[in-house]
């Protein structure tokens, strides 16, 4: 084997625990938009559809910076890369106090931008970093530990952020109707500078993590070594165009992707539709993610021993489909209680997905996995389909597009997985 592998007895523990913290930088970022949406739907006046361009901002980043992201890491390396997505991070989120002083929507999704750029540096790093530092048929399980620091940080984090800004959201929105037209703007104006300084504590954290990955221990990987090491199959391929099992997972992420962001961050504003106080409400994306941990609990224990990652895939997919179903023919807290549990169904196809889709990649792999994290504009653009199904039939039929992307998962775990060109 190459540099690429660590013994998996000794040297792994350290790198693994350092990204094992970035996984809960990343939770803790991202499922704060489950809060923001229905926060800034309320600060800065806003629809369904409009609110949604909370997860838009942050998510189509990935797509526009995961290719640039992938250069950044061939001109830097793994690690560097690692410190230049958490500074990015922090600068996007100072934006937010502009935001707040001056209640503009739009320098909201500016400073969410840039936190996903951020991000899609650090992600692009550290999911091939995980996939290969053991056994591929493993991966999964490594990737499912990681994922329980991502869930938790994300179960926290919109528990935190609501005290402060949400706390007395019910009250709040009672009060507001009652406001004449100065008072209303400026108790908007009071509500949207909460944000100040939870954010203020975010930037100053990720500017401290940056220092520490870039004088850490973690160890570089040299991927380009994998090409020699790997076989004779991949050094006929002259095209990343030429993996169809990666491009067809690029698809499945997509809409994966989409599936979980509509899964955690709508049902805060699900709930609050449906007629349930925001003081409840306010802790459901919290109830999605803490399925999610169950998930990836199961995949521990479950993969490889008892199951494949496939075979996990798969029951997902079919998972998916049940819930969601479930999830529209029910109604009150029963409904609620069957998006939050999409969690379980999500847990583990990511952890799936992943090292079935870059098998086999070789000097492709950084390429294929800026690929893969471009699938996360799944999240920028399914949940704006939510949110305008939400407008014109109501938030509850609007679960019905999760079904097209549990099916297209169930595909790629059935057939897309194993395609090859035909060289």
């Amino acid at each position: 084997m190459g540099n690429t592998t660590l013994n998996p007895q000794k040297s792994n523990f350290i790198p693994i625990a350092i990204i094992g913290a970035l996984f809960f930088i990343f939770g803790f970022v991202t499922w704060l938009n489950g809060i923001l949406i229905p926060y800034l739907k309320i600060a800065c006046e806003l629809s369904n559809f409009q609110a949604l361009f909370v997860t838009f901002a942050f998510y189509i980043s990935y797509f526009v910076m995961a290719l640039p992201s992938s250069w950044v890491l061939k001109k830097t390396g793994f690690k560097n890369g690692m410190s230049i997505g958490l500074w990015a991070m922090a600068i996007g989120t100072l934006l937010f106090i502009p935001a707040a002083m001056s209640r503009i929507y739009g320098l909201f999704l500016a400073g969410l931008f840039v936190m996903g750029t951020g991000l899609s540096i650090l992600q692009t790093a550290s999911n091939p970093y995980v996939t290969i530092l053991g056994p591929r048929e493993s991966a999964a399980q490594r990737i499912s530990i990681l994922g329980i620091c991502n869930k938790l940080a994300g179960a926290i984090a919109p528990i935190i952020l609501a005290y402060y800004i949400f706390n007395d959201g019910d009250a709040f929105v009672e009060n507001l109707d009652t406001l004449n037209e100065t008072a209303h703007i400026a108790a908007l104006d009071g509500l949207a500078r909460r944000v100040v300084g939870p954010y203020i504590v975010m930037a100053i954290t990720l500017f401290v993590m940056g220092i520490g990955i870039r004088y850490s221990p973690l160890p570089e990987l040299d991927t380009e070594e994998e090409e020699d090491v790997k076989g004779n199959e991949i050094s006929t391929r002259s095209s990343i165009f030429a993996f169809p099992h990666l491009l067809l997972g690029v698809l499945a992420l997509f809409f994966y992707v989409g599936a979980e962001v509509i899964a955690g961050d709508t049902i805060i504003r699900y709930g609050i539709s449906i007629g349930i106080e925001i003081s409840t409400a306010k802790a459901f994306t919290s109830y999605t993610l803490i399925s999610m941990v169950v998930g990836y609990i199961l995949g521990i224990i479950l993969i490889p021993k008892y199951i494949t990652q496939r075979m996990a895939l798969l029951y997902s997919g079919i998972l998916g489909v049940i819930f969601t179903i479930c999830a529209v023919f029910t109604t009150g807290l029963v409904s609620v209680f069957f998006v939050a549990i999409l969690g379980l169904a999500n847990a583990l196809v990511w952890p799936a997905i992943w090292p079935l889709a870059i098998h086999n990649l070789g000097r492709f792999i950084k390429t294929g996995s800026a690929l893969l994290i471009m699938a996360i504009a799944g999240g920028a653009l399914l949940p704006l389909v939510w949110g305008k199904l939400s407008d014109i039939y109501g938030s509850q039929q609007a679960y019905w597009v999760l079904i097209p992307s549990y099916l297209i998962i169930i595909y790629y775990a059935l057939r897309g997985y194993k395609l090859k060109n035909e060289e």
